[in-house]
């Protein structure tokens, strides 16, 4: 996962980084700065950010020719909005 991909998984969800921090266990300030690109963060680190991303409903789309990018992972007419646990 890229910092630009995180954005965009958060844009997607329309949650602050405070809320990706809590269900990730990540501090906020790393989040900050991984966004930024001012960090490299260990590789477990940017793994709880995908898997609690991933949870609240997005899918991270590899290098294909085209870019590495994020989506909505597509939903059953049953599912309600996608939300993090608060």
């Amino acid at each position: 996962m890229t910092p630009a991909q995180c954005r965009a998984a958060r844009a997607l969800l329309n949650i602050e980084q405070s809320q990706l921090s809590q269900a990730s266990g990540i501090a906020r300030a790393t989040v900050i700065d991984f966004e930024k690109g001012e960090r490299s963060p260990r590789i477990a680190t940017v793994a709880a950010l995908r898997v609690a991303l991933e949870a609240a409903g997005v899918e991270f789309i590899p290098e294909n020719g085209g870019g590495v990018g994020v989506r909505l992972k597509k939903r059953s007419p049953r599912q309600g909005d996608l939300q993090l646990d608060d």
